[in-house]
């Protein structure tokens, strides 16, 4: 006779109510210290990279203005307000022939009467390209930045019509007397592209404008943008003084996620005309 058996299954429990509220509100306790520790670190990172972004944005924007202030015309940089500072790039410059090859020839710069022809020592050709002499650009020579020798009024420039290269170079002005001559016989060009260059701070954002065709500026903020999160900015410009230096003195102030950046910097300008 077959007995059956039966065996006796393990009492089984899970977890109650209780036990699982109390894991929770452990876990959300230890969760919230962990944030704690957690969050300083990482709002430290965060700030680290806000402030080097508008750290490289402003020493990107301040080395741009240093490059092209460096290149400016002598004595045509101007600060006409605080938040706007201009000046007349060159693109190149050069020596005139003050004496003629042979009697007659032309070749000479001409202060007595307008001359519409001169040579420059050397050749045009042997430049690099993008500082080659172009038709279209302007002569001038020795610029004070003052009346009678302004090349903002035009009292001393002359636009190239013609460049001839030879032993020395050709070059063909409009017909121009020139004020006075430059003790170093130098004189130097402005490109056709850009009359004018001005760095306008306003609203929020700090601009690069050129003018085309005019000397005349009145500091537009119509060009593209060079910098964003701008809270300010400040020019300022020492004239030249014995040694014929000048001192452009540049204050950017950005600010993101209230999050301030301040870079200040110095630019010699050599106003030796």
């Amino acid at each position: 006779m077959n007995h059956l058996r039966y065996t006796r299954l393990p009492h089984q429990r899970g977890f109650t109510l209780v036990e699982l509220v109390m894991v929770i509100v452990i876990m959300g306790v230890i969760g919230a210290v962990v944030a704690v520790f957690m969050r300083s670190p990482i709002d430290a990172y965060l700030d680290s990279n806000r402030r080097a972004a508008l750290t490289d944005t402003a020493d990107t924007a301040v080395r741009r203005i240093s490059r092209d202030v460096r290149k400016a015309l002598p004595n045509s940089v101007r600060v006409p307000n605080p938040q706007c500072l201009e000046f007349i790039p060159t693109r190149t410059g050069g020596r005139y022939r003050s004496a003629e090859t042979v009697a007659g020839d032309n070749t000479s710069l001409n202060f007595a009467a307008a001359d519409t022809t001169f040579n420059m020592l050397g050749q045009n050709s042997l430049s690099p390209a993008d500082q080659q002499i172009r038709v279209g650009d302007t002569i001038a020579v020795y610029n004070l930045g003052i009346a009678g020798a302004s090349a903002y009024l035009g009292n001393n420039t002359a636009a190239v019509t013609s460049v001839t290269d030879g032993v020395e170079t050709t070059i063909g002005i409009a017909a121009t007397l020139f004020p006075l001559e430059s003790g170093t016989l130098r004189f130097h060009v402005i490109p056709v592209e850009e009359q004018v260059v001005a760095y306008v701070c306003t609203g929020g954002t700090l601009r690069r404008t050129v003018t085309t065709g005019s000397f005349v500026s009145a500091c537009p903020a119509t060009g593209p943008v060079l910098a964003t999160n701008m809270e300010s900015c400040t020019f300022v410009y020492n004239g030249s003084d014995l040694q014929r230096n000048g001192l452009v003195q540049i204050q950017l102030n950005l600010s993101s996620n209230n999050e301030p950046v301040s870079l200040y910097h110095e630019v010699h300008v050599n106003n030796s005309p």
